[in-house]
């Protein structure tokens, strides 16, 4: 859940609050997870849930879709899986004797991509197109997206029999990686006794509108950041760029999206301006996999977590309290 810094449980956006409570009914024990995605929608960017088989990542993504009132679509990845399957196509009519377009998965509000590092790098990179531009490209003719527009990727462990790594270039167009985790024993004992996933799913209630997240969108759009946290966000991701044990540090895409997520951690927690506290809750989340790191790091036990851990130790937080006391 999310808090401030030295303190326990905060409060929560009442509406924000509604679509987690909702989504608690088929998600169990896993607040943190469902928070975050939370975030990652209203700072309008991509998710990555990774994670072993079977713990509730395509549920997550299909109870997001129907408790916010999202037009949505789902797709499974394949090999077979073709880029006109994700982007559409044209077909030839004879009675209108001109082309008409087809659309492909990615026409509706948040897309659900099931395994996406089952299919082909030609497939994956229509996906990122459409990611990216915020838009499709069919036969010369460009098509928006509607708004807004979210991609919610599953993924399994790269190593898993049929599966690939994803491109860097599509990694750091997911605004966050997050891994749900197995459950708690006594979470697990609920799941066992709760009905089936699709049944459950059946029982959602919608809490919102497309039209009302555009509105919370703009308003974590417009939280404030102080000049210190951006120089403390900033000094984060030089700190990758300059470890010795790291040859890909975060770029400057992956800053932004840091600032992205800070500030939607911040108006979760009813607040209009960013502190420390909610650009370290996202931290991991945002920069951990977006970093290439060198060979050197096969000789010891260094990974990418904790070598950004060790960041975070070292690259101390501003103290604004005393400024935000004399606005």
């Amino acid at each position: 859940m999310l808090k401030h810094e030295n303190e326990g449980h905060i409060s929560v956006q009442p509406k924000a609050l509604m679509i987690i409570n909702e989504i608690n009914k088929t998600i169990i024990g896993k607040n943190e997870v469902i928070e975050k995605v939370l975030m990652a929608i209203l700072a309008k960017g991509h998710i990555l849930l990774e994670d072993t088989p079977g713990v509730g990542k395509t549920t997550l993504a299909l109870s997001f879709s129907k408790t916010m009132g999202l037009d949505y679509k789902r797709i499974q990845f394949t090999p077979e899986i073709m880029p006109a399957d994700v982007v559409g196509f044209s077909v030839y009519s004879k009675d209108k004797e001109k082309l008409l377009y087809q659309p492909g998965a990615v026409l509706c509000n948040l897309l659900l991509v099931d395994e996406i590092n089952r299919a082909s790098s030609k497939t994956q990179s229509a996906l990122l197109e459409a990611m990216e531009e915020g838009s499709v490209t069919v036969d010369e003719v460009t098509r928006e997206l509607p708004n807004p527009f979210t991609v919610i990727a599953t993924q399994n462990p790269i190593g898993s029999t049929g599966t690939q790594l994803l491109p860097e270039s599509q990694m750091d167009r997911f605004m966050v990686r997050i891994s749900m985790g197995y459950p708690e024993l006594q979470d697990e004992i609920k799941i066992l006794k709760n009905k089936p996933a699709r049944d459950l799913l059946k029982l959602l209630k919608q809490s919102t509108s497309a039209m009302e997240i555009l509105q919370m969108q703009e308003q974590v759009e417009s939280v404030h950041i102080d000049e210190e946290i951006y120089v403390y966000i900033a000094r984060l991701a030089t700190a990758t760029r300059d470890h010795q044990l790291i040859r890909l540090g975060v770029s400057p895409r992956g800053s932004i999206a840091l600032v992205r997520m800070s500030k939607a951690a911040a108006w979760l927690s009813g607040r209009d301006y960013v502190i420390p506290s909610d650009v370290q809750l996202v931290f991991f989340d945002v920069f951990e996999h977006r970093l290439i790191l060198n060979s050197q790091v096969n000789l010891g036990n260094a990974t990418a977590h904790s070598i950004l851990t060790r960041i975070m130790q070292t690259v101390f937080p501003p103290d604004i309290s005393r400024k935000r006391a004399l606005l």
